[in-house]
């Protein structure tokens, strides 16, 4: 019962858009609610389905190894191989129903009940219940202004039952992209405390936006700064497929007690009630590695949204990545603004419900359309939370 009435700002305000397209028409209610890719699959994407639909080869749709197939989990670490300074192989990869299948898998394997997880704010509300999940309780951690990481508040979070480590890059909802040097800072970090403790502080990084970056930045791999790591992510996002729940969980090559490590990971995936990653869609997704959605669209989204809207009065921090925006409330209360704007029928999710109060979040992963005919509701949102004082 707690955790239902604890549900998703993000699910609330989703829910709250679908009754008012019931009452005003969809044109005139312009949701921002949900990360829910409005972009299509690459047509790549359809080309390798229809092959493996007509596909009758006996055995296509039987079970296999709770990892996944070998060639699809080859395929996978070849990939890390050109993104990460490593040398990754099947055998550290296990393919999972999306990314928040890889983060349970992950975190029932190296979790006791009560341990702690370190979680830098603004974050993924989700990750509570992850961790709930498995008896373990967030520790979460301010950031800094441009939310980097504040290591002196880190160094105030860590206590004996510290076990992980969870951070997401480029980050929903502020879009920040951690760079290397705040990595290997965070690295040398995670090291000096792993040795207070004697044992690991796994780092666990969730990246489902990591191909969806813009300005030319790049997102650095990090299995090169720590070698006790996960990295976790799906192909949701990047290649549009939120529906399809295909992802993986990958251990850094040199993780402590590999061999027990990886046999948790596909021991989790099978008693979670996951058994296995999606047959079809991990032969669908073999292919398209570096494939994505035509990041393009969403960066001159991005740039039309930051442009009217500080235009129009508000303080905006332009995202390095992802599909959101997270602007500043023009009135300290977010929960109040956020209610303004959906008297406008515009339809957004407070900051409070990712830890970051005093900002509002935007997913702009929707139509042309639906951005430029809200531009009027946001102007007159801040007209009356400026004129409240």
């Amino acid at each position: 019962r707690e955790a239902i009435e604890k549900s998703s700002w993000i699910r609330k305000m989703f829910e709250e858009g679908a009754k008012r397209k019931a009452e005003f028409g969809p044109e005139n209610v312009f949701d921002f609610s949900l990360g829910n890719p409005n972009l299509e699959p690459p047509q790549v994407f359809n080309d390798v389905l229809e092959r493996l639909v007509k596909d009758r080869t006996p055995g296509q749709h039987a079970y296999m190894s709770n990892a996944g197939f070998v060639e699809t989990r080859e395929a996978v670490a070849d990939y890390l191989n050109s993104v990460n300074p490593v040398r990754a192989t099947a055998d550290d990869i296990v393919m999972t129903v999306g990314a928040g299948g890889g983060l349970n898998v992950v975190l029932k394997t190296i979790l006791n009940p009560g341990e702690e997880v370190l979680i830098p704010k603004p974050y993924f509300v989700e990750y509570n219940f992850y961790l709930d999940n498995h008896q373990a309780v967030p520790s979460l951690v301010n950031t800094r202004p441009d939310f980097s990481f504040d290591f002196e508040a880190l160094e105030q979070a860590v206590t004996k039952k510290t076990r992980a480590m969870l951070i997401n890059s480029p980050n929903n909802p502020t879009g920040k992209v951690y760079t290397i040097d705040e990595l290997e800072k965070l690295g040398q970090f995670l090291t000096r405390h792993s040795e207070k403790l004697g044992q690991p502080i796994y780092l666990i990084s969730d990246e489902p936006y990591r191909k969806i970056v813009y300005d030319g930045i790049t997102v650095p791999g990090i299995f090169g700064v720590y070698n006790e790591s996960f990295i976790v992510t799906s192909f949701s996002k990047d290649l549009s497929l939120p529906g399809e729940r295909i992802g993986y969980a990958a251990a850094h090559p040199d993780i402590s007690d590999k061999d027990m490590v990886m046999s948790g990971m596909v021991l989790c995936n099978r008693i979670l009630g996951y058994v296995n990653a999606p047959a079809l869609m991990q032969r669908a997704i073999t292919p398209l590695l570096n494939e994505s959605v035509d990041i393009s669209v969403y960066q001159k989204k991005r740039d039309r949204l930051c442009e009217g809207l500080e235009a129009l009065g508000y303080e905006v921090q332009k995202p390095q990545g992802a599909f959101y925006l997270f602007p500043r409330t023009p009135m300290e209360d977010d929960i109040a603004f956020v209610n303004l704007l959906q008297n406008e029928n515009v339809l957004t999710v407070p900051g409070s419900g990712f830890g970051g109060p005093g900002h509002f979040r935007i997913a702009y992963c929707v139509s042309d359309q639906v951005i430029e005919k809200s531009l009027p509701g946001f102007e007159r949102a801040i007209e009356k939370a400026l004129a409240q004082g």
